[in-house]
């Protein structure tokens, strides 16, 4: 009896529902920008097609979806300095008036230039959600639930994905603007019913309010009294700007700084946007015999499940496992590719194999869904110190976006040069050097709280 007794005694200090409200709320923003990611997918044949209102070059066309990674970057180095002065909840809400503001001039679009124009809008809101998001969710979750809630974002904005790919199967593009300018409601509605982080309103002081929030989200059975110390004795960031960006270079600071960009880093160049941005065209190219449309939603699914899996197990097996299962996945998927292509080019017979690329694609999307997608952002929440957290998260989301649109820009190009079995055996070769990083560098969060993460890395010394 006593053993059951402990067991419903720790529950509540590991689950509440209100954590899982505050998780869906946040990752409803997070289906807007998967939503938004996929957009390019569908939108740019209906756009070029019988349904365009303008003629679009090749440059252009580029721009359409190299143009949002571009404006992501501003989006992340914008919200460093939005969470630190109006707090992770209110630059949540933020994304709200960019989202909605970007997709009207899509769909109302009668040149290029709104369209680009839309795009810049919903870029710039998608770097402002990708930067604060793990940082919320971090700062809010219990450490026992923080793997598989906070992965809840990667989650809805797959389903974004999905539902884009859907969507985009039978409305035209400027429909489907209309459409993600309606989704943007949800999240902003229950955002407004979910309370600022505890380590946030500490960090500036607000005693009595941080203790409500943890209140709030632990429930009352949970140990609110022993979290509050472990939060004091961090003391959150600065309130000083300048001081707080400088604090990035200290020596305590830059390994896990340098561990969450080289995560940021490998999960870019592994070739995923290509992927995601150019899905369509990847079949076409590729003499697929299966239909594009069709092609691009079971994409989708396939992501949509396996983030779903690793939902469920990540806080289990742990963050590293995972990438390990992501990383030799990728390298596997990413040879079959070039090989492939290859031969395509080569002028073999694939007619038989009309099914590979598809094949190929969907189990590469699923290993990088188990971990390479969602991780890096998760831990970036996770092993930033508390000092420097804002400012780092702004630098490491900036990066991210910025290695986004070299990748995007640049496949086109490279393909150009080295064709796209060249692209492929680049990104593979990428996916072999990022499983080395995560097998020396990367360290294992599972189970432990910010305050014990920030210890082991930094040595808990300034």
């Amino acid at each position: 009896m006593p053993p059951k007794d402990d067991v419903r005694e720790e529950k509540p200090t590991h689950f509440t529902w209100t954590q899982l409200l505050v998780a869906v709320s946040v990752s409803l923003c997070s289906f807007c920008t998967g939503f938004c990611g996929a957009y390019t997918s569908p939108a740019l044949p209906s756009m070029k097609g019988k349904d365009g209102k303008f003629l679009i070059t090749p440059q252009q066309e580029s721009w359409v979806g190299g143009l949002m990674p571009l404006a992501c970057l501003v989006g992340g180095i914008l919200g460093g300095l939005l969470i630190m002065y109006i707090g992770r909840k209110w630059t949540i809400m933020v994304t709200a008036p960019p989202f909605i503001i970007g997709w009207l001039l899509i769909g109302t679009a009668t040149v290029i230039g709104m369209v680009l124009a839309g795009r810049a809008f919903c870029g710039l809101a998608v770097g402002l959600a990708t930067m604060v998001l793990p940082v919320y969710l971090g700062e809010t979750l219990h450490p026992q639930v923080r793997g598989s809630l906070g992965l809840m974002p990667t989650l809805l904005g797959n389903g974004g994905l999905l539902l884009c790919y859907a969507f985009g199967s039978f409305l035209n593009w400027y429909l489907l603007a209309f459409a993600g300018a309606i989704f943007c409601i949800p999240f902003i509605i229950l955002m407004l019913f979910v309370p600022e982080t505890p380590r946030y309103l500490l960090s500036r002081g607000k005693t009595e309010q941080a203790q409500k929030s943890l209140v709030w989200l632990r429930g009352k059975n949970g140990d609110i009294d022993a979290e509050m110390k472990e939060l004091a004795s961090t003391q959150g960031e600065t309130a000083n700007a300048k001081s707080t960006y400088g604090d990035m270079f200290k020596k305590r600071n830059r390994k896990p700084i340098l561990i969450s960009l080289g995560l940021m880093l490998f999960q870019q160049v592994s070739g995923i946007n290509v992927v995601i941005f150019y899905t369509q065209q990847i079949f076409v190219d590729a003499g697929s015999t299966i239909e594009p449309a069709i092609a691009t939603v079971i994409v989708g699914v396939v992501n949509f499940v396996a983030t779903l899996i690793a939902t469920a197990v990540i806080d289990r097996i742990g963050r590293k496992v995972l990438l390990y299962i992501s990383d030799i996945t990728m390298i596997i998927t990413l040879l079959t590719l070039a090989i492939y292509f290859l031969g395509k080019h080569k002028g073999w017979d694939l007619s038989g194999v009309g099914w590979l690329p598809l094949l190929a694609a969907g189990f590469y999307v699923l290993g990088f869904s188990v971990g390479f997608g969602p991780i890096p952002w998760l831990m970036m929440g996770e092993i930033m110190p508390a000092s420097v957290r804002a400012p780092a998260a702004s630098v490491a989301t900036a990066f991210n976006w910025l290695c986004t649109f070299i990748v995007t820009k640049t496949f086109v190009d490279m393909i150009s040069l080295i064709n796209s079995y060249g692209a492929f055996s680049v990104y593979c070769v990428f996916c072999i050097v990022a499983l080395v990083f995560v097998i020396f560098f990367v360290p294992e969060t599972k189970g432990k709280s910010l305050e014990q993460i920030e210890a082991e890395l930094t040595g808990g010394k300034e």
